[in-house]
């Protein structure tokens, strides 16, 4: 997915570090020279941003592993989010890892330090290439601003839902200007810009990449912004997702299966693309996902949990054999599997390079909207006998095998998240589903008591800002409560 930019990547890391200082968060150059000097064409602004897209992406932990300042990208997003839900946890109770489902990450948690620096390393880049995009050719400008800004949005909408209040930089700044850097904004006021961002992408983008930001990409994400959000905008919302449907330019794919193996097919909307085999390109949490036999560096996370096991039997239909595995000693992800696995054989086998995978993230897709639309009409009440809200719900139940026999009079906000519960599970939606739907801490509280994790309270829904973050502002960076 980093779109052949290698021959340009010692000068895009002369733009974005300073190289008298450690700190990653500084995206900063020591002379304005380095940067007019690199932005000279359209081809320059272009490698400028997919080296933001390169951010996103994240570095393999098994081509790189250090676990300081490694830049993991979106790759360690299934700790923050699917292992603190009720989805997921780890086969062993090591290392820093296995903090997340248990509740106990500290400040000086290095994944979740990590995530925290890797989406300030994407804003930081697209808050660069903004500057520069004049230098683009005209007919292209307005795509590469949409991008930006859509890239910027992403990441703001990671960081205000996983860590609350938090420092917004719009522009670019100088790595003496600590008050930008560190001073943390309110959460409606990141809001309001996220918003503003996926607005101006909305109306500069169109809906040639799936690989890349688009117009319907920035309407989903906005969708979900809108429903997020303190007070949601449930009309807005819902309009964004009709859009999208109306559209005609996605569709649900017949076969469960082929939406994560065909690979950026009808269903998918925006995804992180990766390379299988290439050291340079692939991601490594697909190895991870194993534990009975063992693939990845630090294997044996994103375990399934009995509960969900439990909601699949039930309410999964065909998703079930598609999304996770019984080995006979755990239940192991299978979304996600290597290329080249086959699970059928005795021992199974997981393809030539587990540990250099090409599965792409999904970061959003149709079924993910078909279901978003039918929460707006929902509009925050307990069930809807809503025709529209309803036939939503049941596009995405139809491809799971289930029959206008199941189809139900009302639709009510619990079955609704049980759907998105099966549909998404193990692509880091649940935990922002459940704050999303004001459940969180009543759905966690009684998982935490089920499986004996005494360290949870409210306050953990809210990860701590990085002590080493805190350090380097000299104490102006304020850490979350309980803390």
């Amino acid at each position: 997915m980093k779109y052949t930019i290698y021959i340009v990547l010692a000068a895009i890391g002369l733009m974005f570090y300073s190289c008298d200082t450690e700190e990653f968060l500084n995206p900063l150059p020591d002379s304005a020279i380095v940067l007019d000097a690199f932005f000279e064409t359209d081809a320059d602004v272009l490698a400028g941003l997919m080296g933001v897209y390169d951010a996103v992406q994240g570095v393999n932990e098994n081509t790189n592993t250090s676990l300081v300042n490694s830049n993991r990208g979106i790759q360690f997003e299934y700790m923050l989010s699917e292992m603190r839900s009720d989805n997921t946890r780890t086969a062993t109770l090591e290392g820093t890892k296995a903090d997340f489902h248990r509740y106990r990450v500290d400040p000086n948690n290095v994944q979740s330090e990590d995530f925290y620096q890797s989406m300030y390393d994407v804003i930081f880049r697209a808050n660069n290439i903004m500057n520069f995009i004049e230098v683009a050719d005209a007919a292209n400008q307005a795509r590469y601003m949409g991008e930006a800004k859509f890239l910027r949005a992403f990441a703001y909408f990671k960081l205000v839902r996983l860590f609350g209040d938090v420092p917004m930089v719009t522009e670019v700044v100088g790595a003496e200007d600590t008050e930008a850097l560190f001073t943390r904004i309110p959460a409606a006021q990141i809001y309001a810009q996220i918003a503003t961002d996926l607005q101006d992408a909305i109306n500069g983008l169109d809906n040639t990449f799936k690989s890349r930001a688009s117009k319907a990409a920035a309407q989903g994400l906005l969708a979900k912004v809108y429903l997020t959000q303190e007070n949601p905008n449930y009309s807005e919302a819902q309009a964004l997702c009709e859009a999208i449907v109306t559209s005609g330019e996605y569709a649900l794919v017949e076969n469960f299966h082929d939406v994560f193996y065909d690979e950026l097919n009808d269903e998918i909307i925006f995804a992180i693309q990766y390379e299988l085999g290439n050291t340079l390109e692939s991601q490594s949490f697909s190895s991870e996902f194993t534990a009975t036999f063992r693939q990845g560096r630090e294997d044996g996370h994103n375990m399934v949990n009995d509960n969900l096991v439990a909601d699949f039997q039930t309410l999964g239909g065909n998703r079930t054999e598609v999304s996770y595995w019984n080995t006979g000693r755990w239940i192991e992800v299978a979304k996600f599997l290597p290329g080249g696995s086959d699970i059928t054989t005795v021992p199974p086998s997981y393809g030539s390079s587990p540990r250099d995978a090409g599965n792409d993230a999904i970061i959003l897709r149709y079924a993910d909207v078909l279901l978003m639309h039918a929460e707006a009409i929902l509009a925050g009440r307990a069930e809807t006998a809503d025709g529209a809200a309803i036939n939503s719900y049941m596009e995405v139940r139809k491809r799971a095998g289930f029959t206008d026999d199941d189809r139900p009079t009302s639709l009510t906000r619990e079955a609704l998240l049980a759907e998105r519960r099966v549909e998404l599970a193990f692509e880091n939606q649940r935990f922002y589903d459940l704050l999303r739907f004001g459940l969180a801490d009543v759905v966690l509280t009684a998982h935490a008591a089920e499986m004996g994790y005494s360290s949870y309270n409210a306050r953990q829904l809210l990860l701590p800002i990085p002590a080493r973050e805190i350090n380097l502002s000299g104490g102006l960076l304020t850490q979350n409560p309980g803390y």
